[in-house]
């Protein structure tokens, strides 16, 4: 902006009374009264706020090291944390607009979504196939996937393990209808294994290591060659787009935890171990498998939720067709 003074008179237009070089020196000190308001408010990035929902896992290690409160500091972000006990608690507190930022499986954001819920899919982990799978009883006789049809087979409605039976079975030349499903919560899926009340088991980890360890399940066959098994990050489609930089460092930050973890293996199960509640010798065999790494979404990844999205409405888990590239941040590749 441009501020009239006298000195944008010419000199020989000045009056020439004794006070004016006074005059002056006031009007200068006044207009840059005036612009240095304004040019500090020019420089100073206006305040912001990322509200991150977790789980027990790596958000939460990521809280307890400090580091992403450092390097969002330039960009003048503050941090809250809430944790939450399960996903799709977390995509109800995105949807009444409580929390900006949360970590998923495969399966919630496609419910979510299809309610109408405003998430974006902003990063994701590396594919865990063989992280899911068929468990039988350590005495089963069954060796083989056909040999599971007629039998009965626990698994938790709806979830990423929903998606990989099907896929499973359609692989092996067997329908859905092949085998006998009983939708139990992982809890009651146990005890139901345990009991011998059921034939089989699809699960994930660290419920599947469990099992594994403190009861010589036996693994039938896990998700490898079958479906991908990823995890995802989301926040919502405005935050997200008004804050890609803020994604970016949290998701190189999450990056770099799942780096560490992959490089120092009994200390990151130690962690994770205390932060679980369960037993190392279990949490183990959870890293020892898992793959690492982080990356931002690509059309390529949501293409594989797609398949889970068209699957679940084909089954009634969802109520319509969704286009899970809706839920996409512009710009992805």
């Amino acid at each position: 902006m441009h501020l009239f003074t006298t000195e944008d008179i010419s000199p020989e237009a000045q009056p020439r009374s004794p006070h004016s070089s006074q005059r002056r020196a006031l009007i200068r000190g006044a207009a840059a009264a005036i612009a240095l308001p304004s040019l500090a408010a020019f420089a100073q990035t206006p305040a912001r706020q990322l509200r991150i929902g977790h789980q027990k896992g790596v958000l939460s290690l990521l809280k307890g090291r400090g580091t992403l409160e450092k390097q969002l500091a330039p960009l003048n972000v503050s941090l809250k944390w809430t944790e939450f006990t399960a996903g799709p608690v977390q995509l109800e507190a995105l949807n009444v607009g409580s929390i900006d930022f949360g970590d998923v499986g495969e399966a919630p954001p496609i419910f979510a979504q299809a309610a109408g819920a405003p998430l974006a899919y902003v990063a994701a982990t590396v594919q865990r196939p063989q992280s899911e799978a068929v468990l039988v009883p350590k005495g089963s006789a069954i060796r083989s996937v056909t040999e599971l049809k007629g039998r009965k087979v626990a698994l938790n409605k709806g979830s990423n393990v929903h998606y990989f039976l099907v896929k499973l079975l359609e692989k092996h030349g067997l329908g859905y209808g092949d085998v006998n499903l009983v939708f139990l919560p992982p809890a009651d899926a146990r005890a139901a294994f345990e009991k011998g009340s059921i034939d089989a088991w699809v699960i994930w980890d660290p419920f599947l290591a469990a099992a594994e360890k403190t009861l010589e399940a036996r693994v039938l066959v896990d998700a490898a060659g079958v479906v991908g098994n990823r995890g995802y990050y989301f926040s919502s489609l405005g935050y997200a787009e008004r804050n890609a930089d803020v994604i970016r460092v949290l998701t190189a930050e999450i990056d770099k935890v799942d780096q560490w973890g992959q490089a120092n293996k009994s200390a990151y199960a130690a962690e994770l171990s205390m932060l679980w509640g369960t037993p190392q010798p279990v949490v183990d065999v959870v890293v020892g498998r898992w793959k690492y790494g982080t990356t931002p979404i690509t059309k390529a990844i949501l293409a594989e939720q797609q398949k889970i999205a068209d699957t679940f409405f084909s089954l009634g888990l969802i109520p319509k067709k969704i286009n899970v590239l809706d839920a996409a941040a512009a710009g992805i590749a």
